[in-house]
């Protein structure tokens, strides 16, 4: 089954075929003790039926000899995921290091596969559970924090533009990235709940937006990331209730996505947000409970609320008239201050995260935001 491989395959690749296509290929005729894979594109509940008849041996067989594909599919079990990422990412660095050594490349493109080197090995560190790894183009990555079988509540963190690879974490700036994002959440749920099972996703798994331009200001990469995050959240092991936390073009994703998400997805979250493709929150079609949040001083107040010929994201999500719980975020700074410890708008996520509700903190300083919800003040 494993004389060809996604990675043995791709050491020498035709010229512009991506590694990850390459890996599709063997994937697509490649059989386990005579059975048929099942097809990369195949429905959630398909793939987990698959990986559910096979063992311990055949998983990582799997995931060792297509970890390209085996580390995106959804519905594998995470474990696996984990291994397979893992052996993908140390193949990618190898590549990556010997480009940055490649005199035949520009001196450009060998600083980029040096960084890149640099940030699939930080990303194979021991203890890193990485979910998703596609190197292709600016990259796909998403990472666990917590245990993600027993968690009874799990987060997920819905970034904005300028996320890919090499963005996914930051040494300067940590908590502007979703790396650190997730991380801080994970802490501040740990501390809000202790005795609670959760885990956190920091999710950088669809294109987003370079910058603030023409992808920014349409839908078109939200659609495609909509898809991808609704595969994630009816993939996720177990029963556990899902809270989904967009941010900037992250809530864009997150509205596009919301009339398909699974019932288990119970609260979504949009901070800093240019709209979510509706007038309202009950046109968004889901059964969560709809929360947004403001810093005072986020630049995004001053992009305009509405939607003309594709382009514009629609109405304020803070605004009295669009219907969602709104939120503190006091002590956030600007855009990308929502994630700081400290700050009231990190607190609250902790409190949805871990479903709790009743101290959650409002934007007008009453109960107003927790109005409905069972045992939350205001009932």
């Amino acid at each position: 089954m494993l004389a060809i491989t996604g990675w043995t395959a791709v050491h020498r690749p035709e010229a512009g075929v991506a590694p990850r296509a390459v890996a599709l290929a063997a994937w697509a005729s490649a059989r386990i003790d005579g059975r048929p894979l099942p097809a990369a594109n195949a429905p959630v509940r398909t793939v987990k039926r698959f990986f559910a008849g096979l063992d311990g041996a055949q998983r990582a067989r799997l995931a060792d000899g297509y970890p390209l594909v085996v580390g995106n599919l959804d519905g594998v079990p995470a474990t696996t995921r984990y291994r397979a990422n893992l052996r993908s990412l140390e193949q990618a660095q190898r590549i990556e290091e010997a480009r940055g050594r490649d005199v035949a490349l520009t001196p450009a493109d060998r600083t980029t596969a040096t960084r890149r080197a640099h940030r699939f090995a930080s990303l194979a560190q021991p203890g890193r559970q990485i979910l998703a790894f596609d190197p292709t183009g600016g990259g796909l990555v998403a990472e666990v924090f917590g245990d993600l079988d027993r968690a009874r509540r799990v987060s997920v963190v819905v970034p904005g533009v300028d996320t890919d690879l090499l963005t996914f974490e930051r040494t300067q700036r940590r908590l502007t990235a979703p790396a650190g994002m997730a991380a801080s959440l994970y802490e501040a749920e740990r501390a809000a709940a202790p005795d609670t099972p959760t885990a956190v996703i920091a999710w950088a798994g669809y294109t987003a937006p370079n910058g603030v331009g023409v992808d920014a200001a349409t839908g078109r990469l939200a659609v495609e990331g909509a898809v991808r995050l609704e595969s994630l959240t009816a993939s996720l092991p177990g029963d556990s209730g899902v809270a989904l936390f967009c941010h900037s073009y992250g809530s864009v994703v997150c509205g596009v996505a919301a009339h398909d998400l699974p019932r288990r997805v119970t609260d979504l979250v949009v901070a800093g947000s240019p709209g979510m493709r509706v007038g309202k929150a009950a046109e968004l079609g889901t059964s969560a409970r709809v929360w947004a949040m403001r810093d005072a001083g986020d630049w995004i107040a001053d992009v305009p609320h509405l939607e003309l010929g594709g382009v514009g994201h629609g109405a304020d999500p803070v605004s009295p008239e669009f219907g969602a719980r709104l939120l503190s975020s006091a002590g956030a700074k600007s855009h990308t201050g929502y994630f700081q410890p400290g700050t009231a708008s990190l607190d609250n996520f902790a409190k949805i995260g871990t479903g709790a509700f009743g101290s959650i903190a409002c934007a007008t300083g009453g109960d107003a935001c927790r109005s409905g919800i069972s045992g939350a003040d205001g009932d």
